[in-house]
């Protein structure tokens, strides 16, 4: 069975026949443009590709709805338990589950290994006890923002 599953909202599809990628239709304007193995052809509508690719079902891009979770206004990467704020370190803390011992700083976080500063979400208490960090950040902008003020200093 052909099938088109949606890859960008009414532009672009990935045409697969029994599970294996076969070819690609683009839309362009007013006309769709279909890539089978290397053949290109031009239809002016979804009828006309079935007609030459023969029967076929459209997938719509699926938008998954994700939750989002806090703790302390920073965003986390799973359903946060035993939340606590640590006021001395200013770190929005959690574990992952009721009773982990792990310990993990919610938010965006740039840390210096040997390396350099490298970005990351969410990470152990541990790992920001031992190394020189940067953080917490509410979005990935601020954290990328921060990263590349950091990189510039240690290039200069």
């Amino acid at each position: 069975m052909i099938n088109a599953k949606e890859i960008l909202k009414n532009k672009f599809w990935i045409v697969t026949d029994n599970g294996e990628n076969v070819g690609t239709i683009a839309y362009d304007n007013d006309h769709y443009i279909v890539n089978k193995s290397g053949n290109f052809k031009v239809c002016k509508n979804k009828s006309s590709i079935t007609n030459q690719l023969g029967k076929m079902t459209w997938s719509d891009l699926s938008i998954k709805e994700t939750t989002q979770y806090h703790v302390h206004e920073f965003p986390t990467n799973c359903e946060p338990f035993n939340s606590m704020f640590d006021i001395k370190k200013k770190l929005p803390l959690f574990t992952k589950s009721e009773k982990s011992k792990s310990v993990y700083c919610a938010g965006y976080y740039i840390i210096k290994f040997n390396k350099g500063w490298v970005k990351s979400f969410c990470p152990k208490l541990i790992t920001i006890e031992r190394y020189h960090h940067k953080g917490p950040f509410k979005t990935d902008f601020e954290m990328r923002s921060q990263l590349s003020k950091e990189n510039a200093r240690s290039t200069n």
